[in-house]
């Protein structure tokens, strides 16, 4: 590839290092990172099948479950074979065109999630503060529409992301990114070129897709709060309390790794480099994993299918 004055110009492809620090043990790392990716699909896979034959399961609230279990197969797997490859097989090198794709890919996803977070806070407000509405309000055309909304929302705001390094940044330090995978910040801080540009639309990404919807979120489960500690019975507010306990996880578990990954990737000058990067990967690779673990424990309809889909024959 082309040099100019000790700089990369136009890079046709960059080599991934993996964990920058860690190269001696990212083979052991690779077993526990790969156990949570065959954990999460199987899990996942079987909430989107347990969702699609039973037909009591098709309501809104278990349809953005299998939009999300959807999700998070798609974005591991956009993730984890080739990060295998660095940690296993040697294979670091990826073509400038493939990382911009999977940069894409994967920052997508995770704003689809997050829309798709939104949504199940969004029902469960409907469901519990104006239950006489909810049927009226989610029907199958306003959850189709939610889903083409938040799927057009992450990809219209993560394309210019991969325009402006395609189009403004050219000239490059160098093509080795201290990352195990294809990152929006790892790859503009490679290039010579003023990147004050890239860096302010990232972050009016995340706070435009990640604050707004925490936001909503927050703001759903405040009212939702408080309508349940008004019901008369206390069961009452312990059954419409339960219904929220796996989303409110869920979010939690979702959005604080989110937040903690973002700020220390940006502002933590001070934190070693690896641990920026084993906080990344997990930000991507725990929520997959403990979504269906989550779901599977704490909500009864899916505990009694899987149940049922195990033990059926003994039961029998």
């Amino acid at each position: 590839m082309p040099t100019f004055n000790g700089s990369v110009f136009m890079p046709s492809a960059f080599i991934l290092i993996g964990i920058p620090g860690l190269e001696s043990v990212q083979c052991w790392i690779g077993i526990p990172f790969s156990a949570m990716y065959l954990i999460g699909v199987i899990g996942n896979s079987l909430i989107l099948v347990i969702i699609k034959h039973e037909n009591s399961l098709h309501i809104p609230m278990y349809i953005f479950l299998a939009m999300l279990a959807a999700t998070d197969i798609a974005l591991n797997t956009f993730i984890l074979p080739k990060m295998l490859g660095i940690f296993w097989f040697h294979l670091p090198e990826i073509s400038f065109d493939a990382c911009l794709l999977q940069m894409w890919l994967i920052h997508s996803f995770q704003a689809i999630e997050s829309g798709i977070l939104l949504a199940m806070a969004l029902d469960r407000y409907v469901a519990i503060c104006i239950p006489l509405r909810h049927a009226t309000i989610f029907s199958q055309q306003f959850l189709t529409h939610i889903g083409l909304g938040v799927t057009l929302r992450a990809a219209i705001l993560t394309i210019p992301s991969l325009g402006l390094i395609k189009c403004c940044l050219k000239h490059y330090r160098t093509t080795v990114v201290s990352h195990s995978y294809c990152e929006h910040m790892a790859i503009v801080k490679l290039a010579i070129e003023d990147t004050r540009v890239n860096k302010i639309y990232g972050l009016f990404v995340a706070f435009a897709i990640l604050g707004f919807d925490v936001i909503f979120i927050t703001l759903s489960y405040v009212q939702i709060f408080i309508t349940v500690f008004q019901l008369p019975q206390k069961e009452a507010r312990f059954k419409a309390f339960n219904t929220c306990i796996a989303h409110i996880c869920v979010f939690l578990q979702f959005y604080l790794l989110a937040f903690f990954s973002f700020f220390t990737h940006r502002f933590g000058s001070h934190i070693p480099p690896y641990v920026h990067i084993l906080l990344s990967n997990l930000y991507l690779l725990v929520p997959p994993f403990l979504n269906p673990i989550v779901y599977g424990v704490k909500t009864k309809q899916i505990r009694d299918h899987v149940l049922k889909v195990f033990f059926f024959k003994k039961v029998t």
